[in-house]
């Protein structure tokens, strides 16, 4: 992918925080709250400069919290005018660069999950709590019992 033409939107870019978002704290924050212990910013094996933001390594889940804007969230991201040929690009790139690693967990046998910055944080901790029930969590079991409420 070329580098941006404009500087402001590569100075925006290289300012964009890779962890530690105000969506990826407050579910990291829920999930630790009801007793859930996980990893943060782990390398997906056998891929270069991707990693998950929560993992739960015994239960091989990796969750992915999405911005609206750079995975392209088909309800609210919504391209620039200005060389809107580049962002398509970019915005493309993106989706398929997580469509691949999703691909690669299943693979290894890992189950990810992908959470958009817009849900409510009790959806989303509603989520990862299905999902981990899935794979036997136990707290997950006992949770998603009686239907997480944070």
């Amino acid at each position: 992918m070329p580098a941006p033409r404009d500087a402001n939107v590569r100075k925006v870019m290289t300012a964009q925080r890779n962890r530690d978002t105000a969506p990826e704290l407050a579910l990291r924050r829920a999930l630790h709250a009801l007793g859930f212990r996980y990893r943060v910013d782990l390398p997906i094996p056998g891929m270069r400069r991707r990693r998950a933001d929560v993992t739960f390594t015994r239960w091989r889940t990796a969750v992915f919290v999405q911005g609206c804007f750079w995975h392209a969230c088909p309800t609210h991201q919504h391209a620039p005018k200005h060389n809107s040929e580049w962002w398509r690009r970019k915005f493309d790139t993106n989706v398929h660069r997580d469509e691949e690693t999703d691909a690669h967990l299943a693979l290894l046998g890992w189950l990810p999950l992908r959470i958009w910055e817009h849900e409510s944080v009790d959806g989303a901790v509603r989520r990862v709590t299905a999902a981990l029930a899935t794979r036997g969590h136990p707290l997950a079991l006992r949770l998603d019992a009686r239907d997480v409420d944070t």
